[in-house]
């Protein structure tokens, strides 16, 4: 099977709404982060082939539990790993505060944690909340691909030039993070983003063939 097969028969397996309820450390899984209104779960949707696999919502901050999904490769578990969105200002200062504390808990000590996807809105990158994901990332040296998202939103020209922004304070203050453009409604990127995931996840290349 290739990558995209791989994706598309992805299942869930558990929502987990603590730490103490997470499945075992063990495998390989690669996480996606963002901000409430990135479209994360539309970018979740579209990287596998599955549209309802992650529900979208007009209600940002609607994902309160840590979401996995299992992959059906041989060997060593693999899965996908949805996080709560963070930012929603309309969400209860405390809920908020727990979110932040169970995505720092989950970034610094998930062992088969092997890379976070990042999702931006490519019109407000680099948010205070993104920023604090790459420190935290950066303190435990965690691999980060930002996926620039609604990319077109924006018109040739300030497209790449917001990528060339985001590059250039990536590598002055976050070395660990890569970025790409992004786009769920032109699937513009997936083929990249799906890649990124395959390294991250040791997908055989007997795998893919």
């Amino acid at each position: 099977m290739d990558i995209n097969e791989i994706l598309r028969q992805i299942e869930f397996s558990r929502g987990a709404p603590s730490l103490s309820s997470l499945p075992p450390d063990d495998g390989l899984e690669v996480a996606f982060a963002g901000r409430s209104n990135a479209g994360k779960s539309s970018a979740l949707n579209t990287i596998t082939g599955r549209k309802g696999l992650a529900r979208t919502s007009g209600t940002p901050g609607r994902t309160q539990h840590i979401n996995f999904f299992d992959l059906p490769v041989e060997g060593a578990a693999r899965r996908l790993v949805d996080l709560p969105g963070y930012g929603y200002a309309k969400v209860a200062r405390s809920v908020r505060e727990q979110w932040e504390r169970t995505l720092h808990r989950y970034l610094e000590t998930r062992e088969s944690l092997r890379g976070l996807i990042l999702l931006m809105d490519c019109r407000h990158p680099l948010t205070a909340g993104d920023q604090q994901m790459l420190n935290w990332c950066q303190a435990v040296d965690m691999p980060v691909h930002i996926l620039l998202t609604k990319i077109d939103k924006l018109k040739r020209g300030a497209a790449a030039s917001t990528l060339a922004k985001v590059n250039r304070q990536l590598s002055e203050n976050w070395p660990i993070a890569s970025v790409q453009p992004f786009s769920a409604t032109k699937r513009e990127g997936v083929d990249d983003a799906q890649a990124q995931i395959a390294e991250w996840l040791e997908i055989p290349r007997d795998e893919q063939d």
